[in-house]
């Protein structure tokens, strides 16, 4: 393969410093991941490797000065993500999860789909009446579940939103727990309790 050398021109220096992060640590993941060199000189992001590299890692740094640009700031994790929705062929940025807003926590946070994954089910959630969502723990079902549906809520397109969850023991038998049937379902519904 032939090598070749793009660049990307940025007129704010403080979204490169963004972009580059803590001493350069997203543009060093970047060119460890994708086999590339990347410089800056004035207001320009030169990248330079093999063809089908190059072109990668403008389309993900193109991506990630959006994303920079959008939300003020650019973690580690939100370079990493998009280094692997390059790698898949997934040309789309991480900056599309921000627009959608699901909700707002008290404490004025906006909650948002964080994956391509994340933003399919809640697309999935808006456009159809039942959706089921099965994946590992931990990757958002629940929560953003219990956010559409105060969200749903708060628009007034229900007027309450009802918790149900299977009565599956985690290891312990409830019937021997004290007091009355509020305590006893507590258990099963403290995950539900605690993402409303």
């Amino acid at each position: 393969m032939a090598k070749m050398e793009k660049s990307i021109e940025i007129n704010d220096i403080n979204l490169m410093s963004i972009v580059f992060g803590k001493l350069d640590e997203n543009i060093n993941l970047i060119e460890k991941e994708l086999a590339l060199n990347i410089k800056s000189r004035a207001d320009k992001i030169f990248v330079s490797g093999e063809e089908d590299a190059v072109e990668d890692g403008i389309v993900l740094l193109t991506n990630l000065v959006e994303t920079a640009r959008k939300q003020n700031s650019l973690s580690l994790s939100d370079v990493r993500y998009a280094i692997s929705l390059i790698k898949n062929n997934e040309k789309r940025p991480v900056s599309e999860l921000l627009k959608d807003t699901l909700v707002y926590t008290s404490m004025g946070k906006p909650i948002r789909a964080k994956t391509l994954g994340q933003k399919r089910y809640i697309d999935n959630i808006n456009n159809n009446d039942i959706v089921f969502g099965i994946g590992p723990a931990g990757t958002g079902k629940t929560y953003l579940a219990m956010a559409a549906a105060v969200r749903a809520f708060k628009a007034k397109e229900v007027n309450r939103i009802i918790l149900t969850r299977p009565a599956v023991e985690a290891g312990e038998n409830l019937g021997f727990l004290p007091g009355d049937l509020q305590n006893k379902v507590d258990p099963y519904l403290r995950p539900l309790y605690d993402a409303l």
